[in-house]
């Protein structure tokens, strides 16, 4: 176990929906604190981007351009981070998408094979590669995205709330399977957070902000990057007894 004055310091992370929101935020905060990081997302000018910046402040940082709802893309990414760096430390299972806003009853089932596609299937495909490469290696740390909507119900977005309920359910899975080899696996669960997702949920619906600030007791939306310093922590090995464990980042909603 290595703890130094840097969260991350040595170890080799790899980010997905890396491109903008939490994923760009996690880039940035990951790079800060030691880490060398892949960058994940299906948006190639985003992730040169911020390849581009990382890299200029000092960062060892790469990319990879794939989406998490193909499986090659996935063992392709990973077998970047392990070529490139000779193993894989961490990964950060942010990549996900909200789909529409609208009662259950109305939604067509393209909704709902869209948000299962990315935000299930996805994490699926991440999570084994990840995994083996993390067993060739003695272990390492997983966190994955799975919102306040893996924890309780949010109106008029079922398919959404089912895949992140799932999330959880393979986090504390994963996390029982593997906790005996060496790798942890837990969970990030924001609350309203300034990202793609809520930007638009919000757009869409005037006033939903608001209703949501008014039942938050910190009354207000978060920065993506207060949610990157959650996951930075249980990546890291001053977190190295918490495994399965679903962290609301969410300002005090799940526990109002």
């Amino acid at each position: 176990m290595t703890i130094s004055g840097e969260l991350l310091y040595g170890k080799v992370v790899l980010v997905t929906g890396a491109s903008s929101g939490i994923g760009a935020a996690a880039g940035r905060v990951f790079a800060r604190e030691g880490a060398s990081v892949v960058l994940v997302a299906r948006r190639e000018k985003h992730l040169a981007s911020l390849a581009e910046e990382l890299t200029e402040s000092g960062a060892r940082v790469s990319y990879v351009v794939g989406d998490v709802a193909d499986g090659e893309d996935m063992r392709r990414a990973v077998a970047h981070a392990v070529e490139r760096h000779g193993r894989l430390d961490g990964a950060f299972n942010n990549a996900g998408i909200g789909g529409d806003q609208e009662p259950l009853h109305l939604m067509g089932d393209d909704v709902y094979d869209a948000v299962m596609d990315t935000n299930v299937r996805g994490l699926w495909n991440c999570l084994r590669p990840q995994i083996a490469a993390m067993l060739e290696t003695g272990g390492g740390a997983v966190v994955n995205n799975a919102s306040v909507g893996g924890l309780v119900a949010i109106p008029a977005a079922a398919p959404y709330v089912a895949s992140k309920h799932a999330v959880v359910g393979f986090t504390r899975a994963a996390a029982e399977e593997y906790a005996r080899q060496g790798i942890r696996v837990n969970a990030v669960a924001p609350g309203s957070t300034r990202s793609e997702i809520t930007v638009d949920w919000y757009a869409r619906n005037p006033g939903l902000e608001e209703a949501i600030h008014a039942v938050t007791p910190q009354g207000r939306t978060a920065g993506p990057e207060e949610i990157a310093e959650a996951a930075a922590w249980l990546l890291s090995d001053r977190a190295s007894y918490v495994t399965g464990v679903v962290m609301p980042v969410d300002g005090g909603y799940v526990n109002r």
